[in-house]
């Protein structure tokens, strides 16, 4: 499919670059594609961003019906700009699209689509330590209807958008709470997908957390209250007694890029690690035994998180008196190392724009 490209006449005036926080700055292009039934994915355009003309019957608007991405391009010290896996993202905006109804997009398209977004702003990527471009795609149902049906139209769109850290403590250790009140997904669900149904429905909770003094909240499982699913943004790890853990994707987690990422490494490294059930109460167990070492989270938008206090109820536990463990450091060097063109691609994980 061939992308066509319209440049913007009046180009903003950039922000800091060090400076950025998270999700504040867009920059002066996007893609956008159609879909329209009987016709497939047509009219592939980089255009000036700008607001949307949409119907306000439009079916996102009414039933939900769109699924979304998050990735990143790093700007290299020999100027070169270089995405992290992109082609499992699109692999994962497909597996949504199944699930909530949306027709598929070819993926060696979405890939060049992205790719040229980025060159088209290229100006636009930071180069500072701890910067990076954060990657925005997103699928929006647009028939002007009334009726809960699958759309006959949509929009696949791409924006950009230049960050720092996603968390303010960077990656010093963040304060978690768990939720046992609201639940965030079940197994039948929409959990293991990005879509915007499973965040709306987590804010009630990561307000209630944040009103405390908490970075997050770390979600249990939607049936028993029991097992630990992942965070709000994040998936999570955990080492206890020298076993590495992370909860199993049963259909109610999202299956995290730099979760699998990081499984590799600590594999590769020849760290024992268990995806499987584990509950609140074994963590709770562990800390009372002295068994807990560390905890973290991984995701796109922070990376590595290393958790250093949790809260339970009327439980407070501080894991490794609050400090970023060994294991944990190590594992940000590695993948930070490797996006970021300081650490040999043994992989072939980096996608160059």
């Amino acid at each position: 499919m061939n992308i066509s490209i319209t440049k913007t006449t009046a180009p903003k005036i950039k922000p800091d670059f060090s400076n950025l926080g998270f999700g504040n700055y867009f920059t002066d292009h996007m893609f956008i594609c159609d879909y329209t039934k009987g016709e497939g994915w047509h009219d592939a355009r980089i255009v000036p961003y700008a607001p949307l003309n949409l119907d306000p019957s439009s079916m996102v608007f009414h039933y939900g019906q769109e699924v979304f991405e998050g990735l990143k391009a790093y700007k290299w010290s020999d100027g070169t700009i270089n995405l992290f896996r992109p082609q499992k993202n699109i692999e994962r905006l497909n597996l949504s699209n199944e699930r909530i109804c949306i027709p598929t997009i070819d993926e060696d398209m979405a890939l060049e689509a992205i790719r040229k977004l980025i060159d088209t702003d290229s100006d636009w990527v930071p180069s500072l330590e701890g910067t990076s471009i954060y990657v925005r795609p997103f699928i929006i149902a647009t028939e002007p209807a009334l009726g809960v049906h699958q759309s006959k139209s949509f929009m696949f769109i791409v924006i950009l958008s230049p960050v720092g850290a996603y968390y303010t403590e960077g990656i010093n250790p963040v304060k978690i709470f768990v939720e046992d009140e609201y639940v965030r997904a079940v197994k039948g669900g929409t959990g293991f997908t990005k879509c915007g149904g499973n965040y709306g429905a987590s804010i009630r909770a990561q307000m209630n957390a944040a009103e405390k003094g908490f970075t997050q909240v770390l979600w249990l499982d939607g049936v028993s209250r029991k097992y630990i699913e992942e965070v709000g943004t994040m998936n999570v790890f955990f080492k206890i007694n020298g076993e590495i853990i992370t909860p199993s994707l049963e259909g109610s987690v999202l299956g995290g890029i730099t979760r699998a990422s990081a499984i590799e490494i600590l594999k590769d490294k020849g760290y024992k690690v268990n995806e499987r059930k584990i509950s609140i109460d074994e963590v709770v167990e562990a800390d009372v035994n002295g068994t807990f070492e560390e905890m973290f989270g991984t995701g796109t938008a922070a990376v590595i998180s290393p958790v250093g206090q949790l809260t339970y109820g009327e439980k407070t536990i501080t894991i490794n008196n609050g400090q970023i463990g060994t294991l944990t450091q190590s594992l940000y060097d590695d993948l930070v190392g490797i996006q970021t063109g300081t650490t040999k691609d043994a992989k072939e994980w980096i996608v160059k724009v």
